[in-house]
């Protein structure tokens, strides 16, 4: 069981792990055993998760969202298994808190009338500016 927060727990039933040889460091020892890891949630599926969480988490995601509504995080920081799956689980952990934020709304505003004039008071003096850069009369 992979806890989140006070309130979420996400089961042990949602998330399958796979080992694939990795590509960081170990030597040739990387050759042989396979220590990276490939974390795979259920998060479309989750009870766990809320309908806006799960659209949040999607877009986070990014490119780990899987067509199926998985959500794939690997490791391979570690020479060792279990290092490197306690890392998986740590990144899918920050991603569902991330994911659990919900943004502000922002608030439209319109700027003041004293912004306003002020603006247009020195776009009517840069162009004036500009007039006077143009040919000379003779007169």
């Amino acid at each position: 069981m992979l806890v989140i927060n006070d309130d979420i727990s996400i089961a042990d039933w949602e998330m399958t792990e796979s080992f694939v040889r990795a590509s960081g460091p170990g030597g040739q020892n990387v050759n042989k055993v396979a220590t990276a890891v490939q974390l795979r949630f259920e998060a479309a599926r989750s009870p766990h998760l809320d309908a806006g969480t799960k659209a949040r988490l999607r877009r986070l995601a990014g490119s780990r969202w899987t067509t199926e509504g998985a959500v794939i995080v690997s490791s391979d920081r570690h020479r060792s298994q279990p290092l490197n799956r306690e890392d998986a689980r740590e990144k899918l952990r920050a991603l569902i808190l991330a994911a659990l934020h919900r943004p502000k709304r922002r608030k439209p505003t319109r700027p003041t009338k004293g912004s306003v004039r002020r603006r247009l008071d020195a776009k009517t003096r840069r162009g004036a500016v500009k007039a006077m850069r143009g040919p000379v009369n003779e007169e």
